[in-house]
């Protein structure tokens, strides 16, 4: 078992703030870009409106 700290982190491009690897995004890690759902939707969102 890992420990918190040695787990990957990535820095979300919405909010600016880092965020450590999940299990559930084990498979496609690569790809992930946002820390959460609403980052995701907000970001998606801002793009729309301009």
């Amino acid at each position: 078992m890992r420990k918190k700290h040695d787990l990957p982190q990535k820095t979300c491009r919405h909010c600016g703030l880092p965020f450590s690897w999940r299990r559930k995004w084990a498979r496609d890690w690569e790809a992930v870009k946002f820390c959460s759902d609403r980052c995701r939707r907000a970001r998606h969102n801002e793009s729309a409106r301009a």
